[in-house]
């Protein structure tokens, strides 16, 4: 869109008086100002996302911390309480095999 220069008259005016614009002109500053204020509104827009998401995003962390701290901590007990388990089987198992050796020892003799 090309802007039509403006006549001389218009180019210099009186400090008191406000600038004769175009039709075109008047329309283009005020996209710009509209811009303007859009681009203030989306800074204030992104300076808020940008300060609150890393809160609730550290708050939500913190929490899933605790969680898995916890899964862990029960894990270790059950695997440690199936070992148990299973030593204890494998000890009482010792002992009947040893009471039946001896048992067989004796039919023996």
């Amino acid at each position: 869109m090309d802007i039509p220069p403006r006549p001389p008259s218009t180019l210099h005016h009186n400090v008191g008086s406000p600038p004769e614009l175009t039709p075109t002109e008047q329309e283009v500053l005020e996209e710009y100002e509209r811009l303007a204020g859009n681009m203030k509104k989306l800074a204030s827009l992104l300076d808020s996302l940008a300060s609150n998401p890393t809160v609730e995003i550290l708050d939500g962390l913190r929490e899933l911390e605790r969680k898995t701290s916890l899964v862990f901590t029960l894990l270790k007990a059950s695997v440690y309480s199936i070992v148990l388990q299973q030593e204890m089987g494998w000890g009482g198992g010792d002992h009947n095999q040893q009471q039946q050796c001896e048992e067989y020892e004796e039919d023996e003799d």
